[in-house]
């Protein structure tokens, strides 16, 4: 594959993916974009959580300076498998179905003081088939809860645990984690969104035990991932996509076996959610 490929010029254009969530930006070449275009890009990104940008062939040096516009570039504990010479640079692989841990609707590291605000993942090498990820609109999610629901859990905090990303990793030291509220305000479009995750990261409520909280997280885990908030990407060569971890969950399919599925994953750094 050619990495010095860069998209064909077209008049820049947002095309909605879905109903709920995500939008296809094209007529923009990340490796060369000025402040106005940035502009476009950013307003594109808040008003439809999740971007795909088709045809990037981004280098590392691209990915890594295109991430810094957004923000800090954060790390994430635990993980050993960054790219070295590029710090914050992540490479993703097949280890297997087994040892997956992004096959079920998480958004990425919740368990840190500052979770990333957003993703910017890179296909490198994709497989004949498979390996589609989806996301999920988590302000539909918390719009949707009746009034009530909403009263209920104002204020509410969960435990967010990085115990299972520890495990696949063989980390042996402390295991991070951090109490974040279930309904979390966007520092930059004021939108509140349900912040919930999969019963290994998202354990219990604040002051509560694991029995006691199971049966209201798990509504909220389940009604955050209704099929009309939701869209499915399937991966072409050159694609980049960037998405918001403050209004999005989403999920790696992993259907593809032992074939070669290699990405190159950089998070920005949030604030606390509140």
């Amino acid at each position: 594959m050619n990495v010095n490929v860069v998209p064909k010029t077209t008049k820049f254009t947002v095309t909605p993916l879905t109903g709920s969530v995500g939008a296809a930006v094209r007529g923009v070449n990340v490796a060369n974009l000025d402040d106005a275009g940035f502009a476009k890009v950013k307003a594109a990104f808040l008003a439809h959580c999740m971007l795909v940008l088709p045809e990037q062939f981004v280098t590392p040096e691209t990915q890594l300076a295109f991430a810094a516009r957004w923000g800090e570039i954060s790390i994430t504990p635990m993980i050993t498998t960054y790219v070295e010479g590029y710090p914050g640079l992540l490479r993703l692989f097949n280890r297997g179905k087994a040892e997956s841990v992004t096959e079920n609707w998480h958004s990425d590291s919740s368990f840190q003081e500052k979770p990333p605000a957003i993703t910017i993942l890179a296909a490198k090498e994709l497989p004949a088939m498979g390996g589609d990820t989806i996301w999920c609109n988590q302000y539909a999610a918390y719009e949707r809860l009746s009034d009530g629901m909403k009263k209920m859990l104002h204020g509410v905090r969960a435990r967010f645990c990085g115990a299972r990303l520890a495990r696949t990793h063989g980390h042996q030291g402390d295991i991070p984690e951090q109490y974040h509220p279930i309904v979390r305000t966007h520092p930059e479009t004021g939108r509140k969104a349900l912040f919930v995750g999969h019963p290994d990261t998202c354990t219990n409520l604040e002051n509560m035990t694991v029995a006691e909280s199971r049966p209201l997280l798990d509504f909220l885990y389940a009604h955050s991932v209704q099929p009309d908030t939701m869209y499915r990407h399937m991966w072409k060569p050159g694609d980049l996509l960037m998405w918001d971890n403050r209004c999005t969950m989403h999920y790696a399919v992993h259907d593809y076996g032992t074939q070669t599925r290699n990405m190159h994953r950089v998070t920005v750094k949030g604030t606390k959610p509140v």
